[in-house]
């Protein structure tokens, strides 16, 4: 069933060293139309409000903290905590949302990547990997090159810790290897 509000997602996952590389994206994003961006950066439970309105100073583009149920629009992007998935209400869009269990990443990249791999074939998806300690994210990143979305990881010259990146570029099918600042210009060109 084709969602027809949304034709382009970007899902950024970042963990240690990701929040300045965040901001380095979202500051250079031109004004959304028909693009959202969901961006799943760990980080410690009670922080996020105030990384958001960080970001909100330096954006274009409206940024919410996700809520549970909240509705998807184009042109908005979203700050995951916790457990944070992608529903389908009839032609609806949402995303839930759980606090965070005491022993899984906040947020959950694999759970955020993996609830959008139903869109797969209706929507254009570009998945990036970012800076950071483990290999969150990686697994989902996987199984969404497999069925045709775009994926991007940071080289290792370019990444702050290259743990996420490393397993990216071993596991991931197809993966472009690209520094920061090229990562930012291929998100924008996408969004265009």
């Amino acid at each position: 069933m084709k969602h027809s509000a949304l034709k382009y997602i970007v899902l950024i996952g970042a963990s240690t060293g990701g929040p300045g590389q965040i901001e380095k994206i979202i500051t250079s994003l031109p004004k959304l139309q028909n693009t959202t961006v969901i961006i799943a950066q760990h980080m410690v439970e009670g922080f996020m409000n105030s990384f958001a309105n960080r970001l909100k100073n330096s954006s274009d583009n409206p940024i919410d903290v996700v809520q549970n149920n909240q509705t998807l629009h184009s042109g908005h992007i979203y700050l995951c905590e916790g457990k944070t998935e992608l529903k389908r209400d009839g032609y609806q869009l949402l995303l839930t949302h759980e606090p965070p269990c005491s022993n899984s990443f906040n947020p959950d990249i694999n759970s955020l990547f993996n609830s959008f791999l139903p869109l797969c074939k209706d929507v254009n998806i570009l998945t990036i990997i970012l800076t950071g300690i483990g290999d969150d994210g990686v697994d989902a990143c996987k199984t969404l090159s497999l069925n045709g979305a775009t994926c991007i990881t940071e080289s290792a010259k370019s990444a702050i810790v290259d743990g996420m990146p490393s397993r990216a570029r071993l596991l991931v099918p197809n993966i472009q290897v690209e520094d920061i600042n090229t990562i930012v210009r291929k998100i924008n060109e996408f969004c265009q």
